[in-house]
């Protein structure tokens, strides 16, 4: 596990981690591409499905499993594909032994069009996986209530949307996700949606603790670069947060000031 000796570490479930970048293995264009990605990101975990297992050669066959063992950073398993609780429940337990971690991220899929989480069994589904012992990270909507009940049942980190899976929109309800932010206490990572290192950095300036990539980096045209252009961008967004923005102004507001000044008519010599 990444630790870290900083002040400002991502704490998760009392578990400290020197990066608040999780990054997506999926959709890479080869093997090669993914690990540079991951060296230059640095990230505090990679994600990785037990279900989605398809033809594209950086996330198939037992390369792939290999791979990710030699990043040298912490899996986080997730129930991508997961259409009901028990079905995610089970895959849960599966990837726990796989991976030998009891760190998941909780996918309950309600809507295959815009792959929205069903906000009706997430919480059953985490609730029964906390009491199994496992560190759950719910992929959910920006829903405050939603989320109230995801911490009520245990939960200790949530991760709201930015937006639909994929979409690389960014934040599509600022106001619902900053109202989220100043509720609740717990850290809260945005996952899903971001599609420019900016949606990043502001996601941070508005209190977030972290975010999840996948999509945005792997589809880039170059994946390595803009892996590097996330993992600054939530740096400055955190750095930004912590000293504090001015606040908006009605009125220009001159930077310079004019007292003392020398006063010069524009018809007097210089």
């Amino acid at each position: 596990m990444n630790t870290s000796s900083t002040d400002d570490a991502l704490v998760m479930y009392g578990q400290s981690f020197s990066s608040r970048l999780l990054l997506g293995t999926a959709r890479y264009p080869s093997p090669t591409v993914l690990q540079a990605a991951v060296q230059r990101a640095k990230p505090a975990m990679v994600t990785a499905s037990l279900r989605r297992q398809g033809s594209n050669p950086a996330e198939s066959g037992h390369g792939f499993w290999d791979l990710l063992r030699s990043l040298n950073v912490p899996v986080l398993p997730n129930t991508a594909g997961c259409h009901s609780a028990q079905e995610a429940i089970t895959t849960a337990h599966m990837a726990r032994e796989v991976f030998n971690t009891p760190w998941i991220k909780l996918e309950v899929i309600g809507d295959d069009y815009t792959l929205q989480p069903d906000t009706l069994n997430l919480v059953a589904a985490a609730e029964k996986l906390i009491r199994d012992g496992f560190y759950v990270l719910p992929y959910c909507t920006e829903d405050l209530v939603l989320c109230q009940r995801l911490v009520d049942v245990g939960c200790q980190v949530v991760m709201p949307w930015a937006a639909p899976i994929g979409t690389g929109r960014g934040p599509v309800n600022p106001y619902a996700l900053q109202v989220l932010r100043e509720r609740l206490s717990v850290p809260m990572l945005v996952d899903a949606g971001l599609g420019l290192p900016s949606h990043a950095c502001q996601v941070m300036e508005w209190g977030f603790d972290g975010v999840l990539l996948n999509t945005a980096v792997a589809l880039a045209q170059d994946p390595v670069a803009m892996a590097g252009a996330f993992a600054d961008a939530v740096h400055a967004g955190r750095s930004a947060r912590h000293a504090g923005a001015m606040q908006p102004q009605h009125a220009a507001q001159p930077s310079t000031p004019v007292l003392g000044t020398p006063f010069w008519h524009h018809d007097q010599p210089a």
